[in-house]
């Protein structure tokens, strides 16, 4: 049965990094195949507490190469492998996150691929009965970062600063829409995007079903996503829901 499960919902350095909530991404069942998205701090051991079987992963995807999205790629990609002896997993992520100064994947664990691919905004990617359309490339940071579409289900808005033009790349009344909403209202300039943003993109692009995650320090510490969610659900007339860590939503 498709379905996702998420392994964590912190987000951003603070919350992240003085543990508030796990970390670790998300993982994502379509077309009986396994999709491990942005695996943060802790995926790999949360993958086993759960119980799953890292083998069982057909491909990882990286939305960026900030740590809170990548700092578990290569120990997923060698478990998945199983030490390189079996080549069943392919990667999609910026090329950034391959080449460069900044990379994040290890050059041994590039040859332990069955396939890789550069996100680029606007390109489809396939893996088996997977597609991975990087729909929009963000402002963040001056990471390359991009929103994603999953074989024309599931939207994952990634961490971003909020631009008009994000309403018109992004599809309408999709199955499911994942907002990053890192902040509950913006104070400093900070490429991330608030519950107000998040309202906008629900309001202009009516998901069958939205799920806010990826929450700040300043978030957690003050403000309930729950209600947050709840005061949404209503004021749209769709369910919005408030994702907590292990949290698991058939699709």
């Amino acid at each position: 049965m498709d379905r996702i499960v998420f392994l964590g919902t912190a987000g951003g350095r603070a919350s992240v990094f003085r543990f508030l909530r796990r970390s670790g991404g998300f993982l994502l069942w379509l077309s009986g195949k396994l999709v491990h998205v942005d695996p943060g701090p802790g995926a790999f051991v949360y993958l086993h507490q759960l119980g799953i079987d890292p083998k069982s992963i057909d491909l990882v995807v990286l939305s960026h190469i900030h740590l809170d999205h990548s700092s578990d790629v290569n120990a997923v990609i060698e478990s998945a492998t199983d030490g390189g002896n079996i080549r069943n997993v392919a990667l999609f992520a910026p090329k950034s996150a391959f080449e460069g100064d900044s990379r994040v994947v290890l050059p041994f664990i590039r040859k332990r691929l069955a396939q890789e691919g550069f996100l680029e905004e606007r390109r489809e990617l396939s893996y088996k009965d997977l597609v991975v359309k990087a729909v929009m490339r963000h402002t963040h940071h001056e990471a390359e970062t991009y929103a994603l579409l999953f074989n024309e289900r599931i939207l994952y808005v990634s961490c971003a600063l909020y631009e008009e033009r994000m309403l018109e790349f992004y599809p309408k009344n999709v199955e499911l829409m994942i907002i990053n909403t890192t902040l509950y209202k913006k104070t400093k300039p900070i490429d991330h995007l608030t519950v107000g943003d998040a309202k906008k993109l629900i309001e202009h692009l009516k998901p069958k079903k939205a799920i806010l995650t990826h929450f700040g320090y300043e978030f957690l510490m003050k403000h309930d996503p729950k209600v947050v969610a709840e005061e949404l659900s209503k004021r749209h007339n769709l369910p919005v829901v408030s994702a907590e860590d292990f949290m698991e939503v058939r699709l």
